[in-house]
């Protein structure tokens, strides 16, 4: 059978296609490389090697990914029967499966995509790094000593690593984007509503949240939100359709795209490394290079300072909720022990909060909306007429394992802040998001830019995302530590 540790899921699924080599045989090579490698990365904490090998052999749906191996996050994206822990040790020790089966699940398996694993998260997605208590820290192959970003930290590295061609990922304020940054990969946030949720959830963190997953090709990332970008019927609200595939992007001419450079430093709360910046100045020139209109300038509200205050608010009142429904599921009360100190204290807070509270927090969210949304708005409709922002997608290169935490819980919360000025602003008003890996540092640890485009246009950061793949291919990089 070809080598296929480094080919992309596209690749690999030509291989099946074609007969080169069987699904059996592509999920034995994936399991051996998490074998060899993952104990170096603590990237994947359970899996499912038995159940996998069972389903290669059976007749698969015969999907375009059919028989290639791939990893789901520990969060979200349920099989029925199965554990799904959200990096808690309290579900972990209860032994809990879920009853039902995520519809998201359902697109992976009908795409012909075998799971072979669980991968490592922060508890409840609520913070940047990957390092939970009941797992302990997922480690980044380019160094191993660093954080892979969160939530989707064990995804990523997962990726980065060689072991999977692509990995379920989900972001909240980041949590794709941010490891995908950190591990060198393509990390795209789908527009609001892309990917459902259903049938356990219809939206949480205010409609923030949201699935996908981390590659290392454009055409992967597209090809796979083709498949699961599909609404379930009873979801609260729909993204709006593509007028084609998204595949059909890579590769298809620019045009003249007014592009917007980031201008303006994010503050003094917050990171502003000179490595991120470098990487936005060479986006900037590369897309010039491409034909588009590239300027300096980004929306007026980007840096608000009730953004934050109110984007916490919604996060500490669905912690809350998310904490009674597993105390109802458990039969029995969760203790603030058992939650690390950052969920003790949104939990907390979040029971504390009013209905009034919480609803003000999402009118204020809501007008700040409508402020960020005009900049991409055209100048009939009283906008600015962008096609295209780019920032640096988080704050700093990849930080050494233990920093997030290393002040106590208060400093936690400012590290963790101060290092994400530029991901989650694009959750709450629901525009698509996309990290690509086109720079490094002179210690070789990959920095992301961020690429972010008008509600429901996600085939505009395909096409560029193809395009800058193209004039600066990231391929045939790899890791310190690698399958």
């Amino acid at each position: 059978m070809t080598d296929s540790t480094w080919l992309d899921a596209t690749a690999q699924a030509e291989l099946v296609r074609t007969g080169q080599a069987s699904p059996a045989e592509l999920v034995e090579a994936a399991i051996a490389r998490i074998r060899a490698v993952d104990p170096q990365l603590n990237a994947v904490v359970r899996d499912r090697f038995e159940a996998a090998r069972a389903e290669a052999a059976d007749e698969l749906p015969d999907g375009p990914f059919r028989g290639v191996p791939m990893l789901l996050k520990d969060m979200g994206c349920h099989l029925a029967g199965e554990a799904t822990h959200y990096g808690t040790s309290f579900l972990r020790d209860a032994g809990w499966v879920w009853p039902t089966e995520s519809y998201l699940a359902r697109h992976f398996r009908s795409a012909g995509f075998v799971p072979v694993g669980r991968t490592n998260v922060p508890e409840f997605g609520t913070t940047i790094t990957t390092e939970p208590d009941a797992n302990g820290p997922a480690r980044n192959p380019w160094d191993v000593g660093r954080s892979t970003g969160g939530s989707s930290g064990g995804s990523a590295a997962a990726v980065a690593a060689g072991l999977v061609p692509v990995a379920h990922a989900s972001d909240g304020g980041g949590s794709i984007r941010i490891p995908a940054s950190e591990c060198g990969l393509v990390g795209l946030k789908p527009t609001r509503a892309r990917v459902s949720q259903g049938p356990d959830v219809g939206e949480s963190w205010a409609g923030a949240t949201i699935d996908g997953v981390v590659t290392r090709s454009v055409r992967d990332t597209a090809a796979v939100l083709d498949l699961i970008g599909r609404p379930m019927p009873g979801d609260p609200y729909v993204a709006p359709p593509f007028a084609r595939p998204l595949v059909d992007e890579v590769g298809a001419p620019l045009g003249r795209l007014r592009v917007g450079v980031l201008d303006v430093g994010p503050g003094e709360r917050y990171l502003d490394h000179p490595q991120c910046r470098a990487a936005v100045e060479r986006a900037g020139a590369l897309l010039e290079e491409l034909g588009c209109a590239v300027e300096p300038g980004s929306p007026d509200a980007m840096f608000d300072r009730q953004f934050g205050r109110f984007f916490a608010a919604t996060i500490a009142g669905d912690t809350a909720l998310t904490v009674a429904a597993f105390e109802r599921a458990l039969g029995r009360p969760v203790r603030d022990d058992e939650l690390e100190p950052r969920n003790a204290a949104y939990r907390a807070a979040g029971k504390r909060m009013t209905a009034e509270d919480y609803l003000g927090a999402r009118h204020v969210l809501g007008r700040w909306t409508r402020r960020m949304a005009a900049w991409w708005a055209s100048p009939e409709d009283g906008g600015k007429g962008f096609d295209l922002l780019v920032t640096p997608t988080v704050g700093a290169p990849p930080p050494e394992l233990g920093w997030f935490t290393a002040g106590g819980p208060e400093e936690e919360g400012r590290r963790i802040n101060s290092f994400m000025p530029y991901t989650s602003q694009f959750n709450v008003t629901g525009q698509p998001a996309v990290s690509l890996p086109l720079h490094r540092t002179d210690e070789g640890l990959p920095v992301g830019v961020q690429l972010v485009a008008a509600y429901g246009r996600e085939d505009v950061l395909v096409r560029v995302a193809a395009a800058l793949e193209e004039a600066a291919p990231w391929a045939d990089r790899r890791p310190a530590v690698s399958a």
